[in-house]
């Protein structure tokens, strides 16, 4: 977690960049993405996807990688990897990514975006990895040692942004340090050799964190999650079975009635309403009440997403060419990046 003087300096950086945006788009290349390592869920949709659509909406060069080789960082299996990548593009475009405005592509399909690790790697030094937050997270989450990969996952970001030379990453406070190491990458790789790469900045998104269906975290592993590729039936039948209290008054309490609490949560997103409003409009109706008002706010607002997510599913072709495109856009962009580093380090023969 970054000070409170990193985090105001950040704060100020972030707020001025979004007053900018919309007179400024065509300034900003924002990169973002996700591992596949499941389906993505509401926290997904409400905390990042949302967000992307807006950037993409608004005109800034919008560019989401899907990390494949950032599964194996604290896991040792890639399956279901294929369908977990193909699923992701289909819950992308059925948010709302426009694969003509946005290019979707895969680590591993960009071998030059992966080669700047080797340049990258000789600018951080092992302490730097070591203190960062969340390869400290991610090692104690796993279970495992910790992996020469994961101690590099910091350096394999800065690698995704500077690549297509990124300016912007939509992130919460905890991320800021991902985006302070590929600061200082850039800095020193343009201050050694020569000024190939832009400064990087944090663009701090204020969405709420929501809660899975538990009030912890919302998470495939805590089985607490509601996924975007869940019909409605399956919805239903998951807000059913969650745990809520015996107390038939509903009362929005999160510390002390979690369970309650993430369903007017999820119920408040979904309607835009406040989730105090709703407690207080359903009152002695219980959990009952509330799960049903709970299961149609969900699936009210997730069926167009749904039905565009279903006409995607019929046509894999479609899927699988928006990914080949992207990737071949990517390369590129990569190889023409990779061509200016060899340059400025001397390195062209």
């Amino acid at each position: 977690m970054p000070n409170e003087g990193s985090y105001e300096a950040a704060l100020k950086r972030s707020s001025e960049i979004q007053a900018d945006l919309p007179e400024h788009p065509e300034k900003y290349t924002m990169l973002t993405g996700d591992r596949p390592t499941g389906r993505l869920h509401l926290g997904h949709y409400f905390g990042t996807l949302v967000e992307r659509v807006r950037l993409q909406e608004l005109g800034v060069h919008t560019n989401v990688i899907i990390a494949d080789y950032q599964v194996i960082t604290d896991r040792d299996t890639t399956d279901n990897i294929r369908d977990n990548v193909l699923n992701m593009v289909i819950d992308y475009l059925a948010c709302g990514i426009d694969p003509e405005k946005t290019m979707i592509f895969t680590h591993s399909a960009v071998p030059a975006e992966n080669q700047l690790m080797l340049p990258f790697l000789s600018l951080v030094t092992e302490a730097e990895l070591l203190r960062n937050p969340t390869v400290k997270a991610e090692q104690e989450a796993s279970g495992h040692a910790l992996t020469g990969l994961l101690l590099t996952y910091p350096v394999h970001q800065a690698c995704d942004i500077l690549f297509c030379k990124g300016n912007i990453v939509p992130v919460g406070r905890d991320q800021l340090p991902h985006i302070e190491i590929t600061s200082k990458i850039a800095h020193r790789f343009n201050e050694r050799y020569a000024p190939v790469f832009p400064e990087t900045a944090g663009l701090l998104t204020s969405t709420p964190l929501l809660p899975g269906l538990d009030g912890r975290k919302m998470s495939k592993s805590y089985g607490n999650a509601i996924s975007i590729s869940m019909s409605a039936e399956e919805t239903a039948k998951l807000i059913k079975k969650s745990k809520t209290d015996s107390e038939r008054m509903i009362t929005y309490d999160p510390e002390n009635r979690p369970g309650v609490s993430a369903l007017l949560t999820t119920a408040g997103i979904c309607t835009g309403r406040d989730p105090k409003e709703i407690a207080e409009e359903i009152g002695m109706g219980g959990s009952g009440q509330l799960k049903k008002y709970a299961t149609e706010a969900v699936n009210a607002y997730f069926a167009p997403i749904r039905e565009r997510r279903h006409a995607y599913e019929k046509d894999l072709g479609y899927v699988h060419d928006i990914l080949a495109e992207g990737n071949r856009r990517a390369n590129v962009i990569a190889d023409q990046t990779l061509g200016e580093v060899r340059e400025a380090m001397g390195m062209v023969y």
